[in-house]
């Protein structure tokens, strides 16, 4: 098993920053990918970006490219998301995921493992 906590979200004006961390407990040595989700109230869950543990090659979401990125500490086990020029469309529960073989992906099946989430919102 792993767990991941995340934390780091909060409130910001539009054009602020922001940077959410996910930290990875247990089984560690499984992981192989690492993704950041997010989830709006009335919609669904969507991709923002992964990273694969080992060599890490990054993807990320058209919506996020250029304001968003994915890093990582190997010896912390965590993940980070460090998110500039926040817009009001950001604003949802981010969560943590990470896939066990293979990625990055960016659809949520292969991620077998999910954290509690923490909330984003952006005001205009």
């Amino acid at each position: 098993q792993v767990q991941l906590v995340e934390s780091g979200g909060g409130m910001v004006q539009t054009g602020g920053n922001l940077r959410l961390s996910c930290a990875g407990s247990g089984r560690t040595f499984s992981i192989n990918t690492l993704a950041w989700f997010r989830q709006a109230p009335g919609k669904e869950r969507e991709f923002v970006a992964s990273i694969r543990w080992s060599g890490g090659i990054t993807d990320y979401a058209d919506s996020v490219k250029d304001r968003f990125t994915i890093s990582k500490d190997n010896a912390k086990n965590t993940v980070y998301l460090q998110m500039n020029n926040l817009k009001p469309e950001d604003t949802a529960a981010y969560y943590c995921a990470l896939a066990t073989y293979g990625g990055p992906y960016s659809r949520t099946g292969p991620y077998g493992y999910w954290g509690q989430g923490t909330q984003v919102t952006v005001s205009s």
